[in-house]
């Protein structure tokens, strides 16, 4: 294996947004740069830093109807996390991971002389561990903690059930033994189901009554029902052999511009190779 340092790696430019600007504003610059975090500063301070976690989580924790404030105007500072982690750009890869998974972040702003230089994610670790030459396989690393739900479950639910397991993503199943869809927390942050006033918003159902056993007469009507899996879901869903070697896999999923897959083998799902199974891999190394 090769020991890089972080700056060699680190995605640069630096994109921030202000702790009293919009969480809209953080939600287009993540769609428009696609990225997964904004550090947030205060008059050139860093003070947090926000991320698609804290604005799935704000999705789910809808406020009263007497305290909803249109989302344009709910500022970063709400939901952001204070005192942020950094690294040194002169800190190792593996060191990098490992402050990862000591806290449970999948990025990290990189900072030199008191000013925010770059940001290391998932998906420079993933760009790093393809550059390895090492003989692990997919099934050697993968996860089994797998979620999934029913192409008809709520979203309010599959991130009930997201948080519950610490999981940031959702198989999608009809009756077969195959996904017919993922949900992510990436697609939930810039899916169109925050309403304009903080609430979860609702979907028109047309419906037909009929108004005699007959038959004869039908009248029309507008249900609202919630958004649901299927609504969201990012579908085929691709996946990985667990006898690949973990490099070429994670090589698939830099190419793909993904940080995670199923591992499927016959025609049944046995696990899950990420960016966490990859950043878990890299914290090992010394």
């Amino acid at each position: 294996m090769i020991i890089k340092k972080v700056k060699d790696y680190m995605s640069t430019p630096v994109n921030v947004i202000e702790r009293n600007e919009p969480i809209q504003r953080a939600r287009n610059l993540m769609f428009k740069y696609s990225i997964g975090r904004l550090p947030v500063m205060d008059n050139g301070r860093l003070v947090g830093i926000v991320t698609k976690y804290d604005i799935t989580n704000r999705i789910s924790q809808a406020a009263p109807e007497w305290r909803r404030r249109p989302i344009d105007k709910i500022p970063i500072q709400v939901v952001m996390t204070e005192k942020p982690i950094t690294i040194f750009p002169d800190a190792t890869m593996p060191q990098a991971a490992e402050l990862m998974i000591e806290n449970d972040f999948s990025g990290l702003p990189v900072e030199k002389d008191g000013e925010i230089v770059g940001m290391v994610t998932s998906r420079d670790m993933v760009r790093y561990f393809s550059d390895q030459d090492v003989s692990s396989k997919v099934e050697d690393l993968m996860s089994k903690n797998i979620l999934t739900v029913h192409r008809h479950h709520t979203i309010s639910h599959i991130l009930d059930e997201m948080n519950a397991q610490g999981l940031s993503r959702a198989l999608v199943y009809e009756d077969g033994k195959a996904p017919v869809g993922i949900v992510t927390r990436s697609g939930l942050t810039f899916s169109q189901i925050m309403g304009p006033k903080d609430e979860m918003e609702t979907k028109s159902i047309k419906m037909t009554r009929k108004e005699s056993t007959a038959g004869r007469k039908q009248q029309r009507y507008i249900k609202e029902m919630p958004f649901v899996a299927e609504d969201v879901m990012t579908s085929p869903v691709y996946s990985l052999a667990p006898e690949m070697g973990a490099v070429q896999a994670s090589k698939t999923l830099a190419e793909k511009h993904i940080i995670g897959m199923p591992v499927v083998k016959g025609d049944e799902v046995v696990g899950y190779f990420s960016a966490d199974e990859i950043i878990a891999e890299i914290g090992r190394w010394k």
